[in-house]
């Protein structure tokens, strides 16, 4: 694992090098992402089919064998053992209860003309989320996603889930009915991203897409953009974990803390920044030790080998200034007052406040959502949310006296812009 000195004149390189990853810039990439589109558009189900078992190894003869019926996902639930339901529902009741605080509503004033101005919010009609499945199977992303598609009042939503080899964890289906997916296919890759954009016989063609995918979803994402609604292009996952190296840090756990996104794929990042060379060197050692035993270590190894880096700052003014300019997915503050410095923090997807807060309990439990802003977009965009489910209309409705209040300097202004048609549209409503 690479160690980065805040005092080495090359440091800003060094983090600029570490920070560099494409996800979905590669011409072969396009190339080929591109040319599923194009098949998917011209033959909808039948080349699902065919993309699906040659990149899935599905088993299915016919598209109707990729359709998971709703019986399936009760079955799936009720079979669910008791502490597994129940740890899925109290997740499920915490998300829900934290996505309905973002819930807008719609709104108007009257103006001194006696115009009436305002935004009507209406939610999607029809949205497709992704989850992944393979290596990454993971329920917890489907209540990430569907829920805050709920709380906004989306009609009807759609799930794409690739199952290799036909196998497909069955929490993820008990997840499905639990947060009231209406439909489910067994698809995945850029040929589900394009039934979900254009349509297919059986695929209805959805407003939105979002949640997380392998390189070929984010590309495909990115090539529909326009055609549907995208929630981001996420990169590989990422945390950044800032102690200081008093008593009270535990080094075992701040280790823990950095390969739990490690163990994700063999491209996450996990960035440890500190002002204590020894806490560096004990966290280093932790980290060493952890992987030795843990189930996942080759895929961890790879990515702290490859993307991972222990970072020694000066002070916490100057670990502050990493921080933003990292602007990490997941970031932990693990330190006594992180209160005292989350002024400070500008760009972060998730920020998770104190030693008790490790961000495995954000990928499940805690409420807020887990879709987050990878590779440094949380600069500009944020978690995914209630408000990615929904759309804003501006009301606009003058009155008599208020349009002619108006009208003149909509005129002024139409002149001005050389467009006599919006000029006389306004002047007729001052006759």
């Amino acid at each position: 694992m690479r160690i980065l000195n805040s005092q080495n004149p090359r440091f800003n390189k060094d983090l600029s090098d570490l920070l560099a990853f494409e996800t979905v810039n590669d011409p072969q990439l396009l190339s080929t992402v591109d040319d599923i589109i194009a098949k998917v558009r011209q033959g909808g189900d039948d080349v699902i089919l065919a993309l699906t078992q040659k990149f899935d190894n599905h088993p299915a003869k016919t598209f109707d064998a990729l359709i998971i019926s709703q019986d399936k996902l009760k079955t799936a639930f009720d079979n669910l053992n008791d502490d597994v339901k129940t740890a899925l529902q109290l997740s499920a009741n915490r998300i829900k209860s934290f996505h309905k605080k973002q819930l807008q509503q719609s709104w108007t004033y009257t103006d001194d003309l006696g115009n009436t101005l305002g935004q009507k919010v209406t939610p999607l009609d029809k949205v497709g989320i992704y989850v992944p499945g393979g290596l990454a199977s993971y329920p917890s992303s489907v209540l990430m996603n569907a829920i805050p598609a709920k709380v906004a009042g989306v009609g009807e939503i759609i799930m794409v889930v690739p199952a290799p080899n036909g196998e497909l964890n069955p929490l993820v289906l008990a997840a499905s009915y639990l947060a009231g997916v209406d439909k489910v296919f067994t698809i995945g890759g850029a040929q589900a991203v394009a039934g979900l954009a254009y349509g297919t016989q059986n695929i209805p063609k959805v407003d939105k897409i979002t949640g997380p995918g392998n390189k070929y979803v984010a590309c495909a994402k990115r090539a529909v953009f326009g055609q549907v609604g995208i929630d981001m292009i996420a990169g590989p996952s990422e945390v950044l974990v800032y102690a200081e190296g008093v008593a009270s840090d535990r080094a075992d756990w701040l280790a823990m803390d950095l390969l739990s996104q490690a163990e994700h794929d063999t491209v996450a990042q996990a960035i440890f920044v500190t002002t204590s060379e020894t806490l560096l060197k004990d966290v280093k050692q932790e980290i060493e030790k952890a992987l030795q035993y843990l189930p996942k270590a080759d895929i961890a190894k790879t990515a702290i080998a490859n993307r991972g880096a222990l970072i020694l700052v000066k002070d916490r003014q100057q670990g502050v200034d990493v921080i933003n300019q990292i602007a990490p997915e997941h970031l932990e503050l693990s330190v006594n007052d992180p209160e005292n410095m989350l002024d400070n923090i500008r760009h972060a997807g998730a920020i998770f406040m104190g030693r008790y807060t490790p961000e495995a309990i954000g990928d499940y439990c805690a409420g807020p959502n887990h879709v987050l802003p990878t590779s440094g977009t949380a600069r500009f965009s944020s978690p995914l949310g209630v408000y990615d489910f929904q759309k804003k209309s501006s009301i606009i409705h003058c009155s008599e006296q208020g349009s002619q209040g108006l009208a003149k300097t909509a005129g002024i202004l139409a002149i001005e812009e050389n467009l006599e048609a919006h000029a006389l549209s306004a002047k007729y409503r001052l006759q």
